[in-house]
């Protein structure tokens, strides 16, 4: 008697799996092929909008982002000038500060009508600084500061009326005055009321600027007393080069 051997059965499903295996490959393979191609499709858009970005102008972009003046409503005054002859006229002090370290104290006094009577701003520069242009000097007075430079004021609002600008450079500590005077019915009344308003000038408050401290110390050793009448113009101060 022969012993029993077992056949294994014929499996019916294997032709079955070849046809799965390729269906999924082959769903794998577009599936890739369209995600390749919607990442070119991203990246070309991502260059395009690229090359749009660099032809834009920069100039609005530079006006924009650069720092201007502001007022500065927390700041303390840091001078004062005592103008008996301007009591009765309506002052203003407004104090202007740049980002980049510049600040401005400007006094100005107006008459009953708005008009402008005089003003002297006190610039201290910072990194903001550019040199101004070569004024036109119409004539140099003394003041406790040294020689002023009288100019032709512009930009003042006072085309209408008769004034007279000044501008007074100092290099150590880097600082400038200017301003201008309507005062005064002949140029060198004008001319004298401004070295009045110089030499009146004070220092109130150098916060930690020693130097701007020392600069006052010494020129109030070299104040003279004021002794010119801004209304009536009598008396002529020391003027030098033409007027």
């Amino acid at each position: 008697m022969q012993p029993f051997q077992a056949v294994p059965a014929a499996p019916h499903y294997t032709g079955r799996i070849h046809p799965v295996l390729k269906g999924m490959a082959d769903e794998f393979c577009a599936t890739l092929a369209r995600l390749i191609a919607y990442l070119c499709t991203l990246a070309l858009l991502f260059i395009g909008g690229v090359y749009l970005w660099d032809q834009l102008p920069d100039k609005p972009a530079e006006t924009s982002a650069r720092p201007d003046w502001t007022v500065a409503t927390r700041s303390a005054p840091a001078f004062a000038s005592n103008q008996y002859d301007l009591s009765y006229k309506t002052k203003a002090y407004q104090i202007l500060r740049h980002p980049e370290g510049g600040r401005r104290d400007v006094l100005r006094w107006n008459g009953g009508n708005g008009g402008p009577v005089a003003e002297l701003e006190i610039y201290r520069p910072g990194g903001e600084f550019e040199p101004p242009a070569a004024p036109d000097p119409v004539g140099i007075i003394d003041s406790k500061f040294g020689p002023v430079t009288l100019v032709k004021p512009s930009g003042d609002g006072s085309a209408d009326r008769a004034c007279l600008g000044f501008l007074k450079i100092v290099e150590q500590p880097a600082l400038r005055l200017s301003g201008f005077v309507c005062q005064g019915e002949t140029v060198p009344a004008r001319g004298a009321a401004i070295a009045c308003m110089l030499n009146r000038l004070s220092l109130i408050a150098a916060g930690n600027d020693a130097r701007l401290a020392e600069l006052f110390a010494r020129a109030e050793l070299k104040r003279s007393d004021c002794r010119t009448d801004w209304v009536s113009g009598s008396d002529r101060p020391a003027l030098r080069g033409a007027m």
